[in-house]
């Protein structure tokens, strides 16, 4: 658990961080968050994800409640007051606090901004990658701005819970059409019957990962092809592979999905090579 938070100015011990009772994130879920990887107190893919958040941001017409440079300090010191070697960092940042109502126009707010960070052992997510993922496939019931990274987590979180009921660690999102959109927490891949890297391209409906992206880096380094194209459950069901892509789990082999094996049923080759050559190609930068 985190021992210090900083909320709003102040480095708070964890038990003492409080935000406003009448802050737009706690009533509205008008906010917006980012995950960042720590990596040997190095921060992974840092800039891609504070460019996703400003856009995020922007996207709700939000304020950014700091400059870059500060709020890289802010991390730092987060990171080093919570003594994390390897982790990860949050972040999240509200429209702010006011009278309770829908309209924000003309109401002049101060941003929130609260960060934390906490360890987690490599040896943990090494261990799940080794024994792969099972997943479950569920309606996507989201709203449909799906890129904006924004709290209203809901939906995700009753996946997350019908998931764990099935016995499987992740749910994959299906839209109307029966096309996975990506995980309830990652973006979801397959490696078809040709062998190439299948991801669903960027639109609303899904979110624009940041390890996503990285990943696609990866691919082209190592000669990888890819296409962007949606895939249904049942193309995953006869894949080569299948693989999740997140910041608190990099890449993820799947090795179930309802209940039926994909590929092997093991972790599969390509999606391991990823994994392994991920941090080779993911900026990092020291916590300062």
């Amino acid at each position: 658990m985190a021992r210090v938070v900083y909320v709003n100015g102040s480095y708070r011990r964890h038990g003492e961080a409080h935000v406003h009772v009448e802050d737009r994130g706690f009533q509205f879920a008008d906010a917006v968050y980012e995950v960042i990887e720590v990596l040997g107190r190095q921060l992974v893919d840092a800039p891609r994800h504070l460019d996703r958040l400003q856009r995020s941001l922007g996207e709700l017409r939000i304020r950014e409640p700091m400059s870059r440079p500060a709020m890289l300090h802010i991390i730092g010191e987060i990171v080093r007051r919570n003594r994390v070697t390897d982790g990860l960092v949050y972040m999240q940042v509200s429209r702010g606090a006011a009278p309770r109502d829908f309209l924000f126009t003309g109401k002049h707010m101060t941003p929130t901004f609260v960060c934390l960070a906490r360890p987690v052992p490599p040896g943990i997510r090494q261990a799940k990658a080794q024994r792969g993922l099972r997943i479950v496939s569920l309606p996507d019931i989201r709203w449909g701005r799906c890129d904006i990274k924004t709290v209203m987590l809901l939906p995700a979180v009753l996946a997350k819970e019908q998931a764990l009921a099935a016995g499987a660690d992740e749910a994959w999102l299906v839209d109307a059409d029966g096309f996975v959109t990506e995980g309830a927490s990652s973006n979801a891949w397959i490696v078809n019957a040709g062998g190439q890297l299948q991801t669903r391209a960027l639109s609303p409906a899904l979110l624009p990962g940041v390890t996503r992206h990285t990943t696609l880096d990866v691919a082209a380094a190592i000669g990888l092809e890819v296409v962007l194209q949606p895939f249904t459950a049942k193309d995953a069901y006869l894949s080569r592979e299948a693989f999740a892509t997140s910041a608190s789990g990099t890449v993820m082999p799947i090795v179930e999905l309802d209940g039926k094996a994909i590929g092997s049923g093991k972790p599969g080759p390509i999606a391991e090579a990823l994994r392994k050559a991920f941090h080779n190609h993911a900026q990092h930068q020291d916590c300062r």
